[in-house]
């Protein structure tokens, strides 16, 4: 692990501010600069919903038959637990004088269909997968499971009220996620998702200025970094990365701390796959993650463990059990709020996923 002193900025450092005449509330260039607006998600009406193709493929490619999947609600202390947890990091929030907002509470329960097939919802835990801010542009993400393709209307009240303050606000191309799209267990494909339309989940993406990292994997195509790309504009340049994780987000393989430090995932980085931009930064090869348990059937990996965000280049909010990366922050001169998700790897998200900054001081620049 490197502990070489913090240097500053290490790439180009051309500015470039945004021009704007308005006063939108999502205005966001990286994951580091001073955070003043987040969206915290919620757990209540949480589900597991009927088994199709893709939540097989995508959450459950390990069970042997789609079958096994454990359909219906996540038990009630999980639950509740996670109300708790979620209040307390957005009263910390609030106390850091971050302004907090909330998704509308939802029954997930409630079925939809479309001409092709029929589903029911799975939560509002984690809008980090759902909605992607970019400077003053927030995307609703095509995502990659037919339960999430309604998720959004929890946050339209939050949307209109961007909208209306000056945001850019798209929506990727529905996508119609027919049983062709996903690849089974088993079927020795790479990835569970082929190129037969775009998709992707906004955890996908990682913001470094006017460079967007995008994971291709089981929950992002290639064709969905080419209409990101296009979406942006020319003012931004969208890394399609295949060379690092094959399942899912990448916010459990990297995590950006300020310019200059970034945090890798050792059993998935090394310095053979270390994107490109990074080979001037100081990189923490971290590999000494602690498994926080799950009850029932766990959603997400141990990894879990290195998905926490930063409240500015200095302040991080990290589970309180991961002592051993908050040591390794200390070292880099990071200050940690250690708090708690009890449930992380059970509902399949950390701190990381369960918030969406929509808004940090600071200017767009190139690294």
């Amino acid at each position: 692990m490197s502990s070489t002193p913090f240097r500053g900025p290490v790439a180009a450092r051309t500015h470039h501010p945004e021009e704007t005449t308005t006063a939108s509330l999502v205005r966001v260039h990286n994951e580091w600069d001073p955070l003043e607006e987040m969206i915290v998600g919620r757990i209540e009406g949480a589900q597991v919903p009927a088994p199709d193709r893709g939540l097989w493929a995508i959450e459950y490619p390990e069970l042997p038959s789609i079958e096994q999947i454990p359909i219906g609600p996540f038990p009630r202390r999980v639950v509740d637990e996670t109300i708790e947890d979620l209040d307390l990091l957005a009263e910390a929030l609030e106390k850091l004088g971050v302004r907090v907002r909330r998704p509308d509470v939802c029954d997930h329960a409630t079925p939809f269909r479309t001409p092709d097939w029929e589903s029911s919802g799975l939560s509002n835990y984690c809008p980090r997968d759902l909605l992607l801010a970019v400077g003053e542009t927030i995307i609703e993400a095509p995502m990659t499971l037919r339960a999430r393709q309604y998720e959004s209307v929890s946050y339209r009240s939050l949307l209109m009220e961007y909208f209306e303050s000056g945001a850019r606000w798209l929506c990727a191309p529905r996508p119609r996620l027919l049983d062709s799209v996903y690849r089974l267990p088993g079927s020795g494909a790479r990835f569970a998702i082929d190129e037969s339309e775009p998709l992707f989940d906004a955890a996908n993406v990682l913001r470094v200025g006017r460079n967007i990292l995008y994971q291709v994997s089981d929950t992002g195509n290639h064709l969905g970094a080419r209409w990101l790309q296009r979406a942006l504009g020319s003012g931004y340049r969208v890394h399609a990365l295949d060379n690092l994780y094959d399942s899912a987000h990448i916010d459990t393989t990297l995590t950006l701390v300020r310019p200059g430090l970034v945090v890798a995932n050792a059993a998935r980085v090394s310095r053979e796959n270390l994107p490109p931009l990074f080979r001037s930064w100081d990189v923490v090869y971290f590999k000494d993650v602690v498994d926080t348990g799950y009850v029932g059937h766990p959603i997400s990996s141990v990894w879990l463990g290195v998905n926490f965000f930063m409240v500015n280049p200095h302040l991080a909010i990290v589970d309180r059990r991961q002592t051993a990366l908050i040591r390794e922050l200390a070292r880099h001169r990071v200050d940690v709020l250690p708090l708690l998700l009890r449930h992380a790897r059970t509902l399949g998200g950390g701190f990381h996923c369960v918030t969406l900054d929509v808004r940090r001081r600071g200017e767009l620049d190139s690294y």
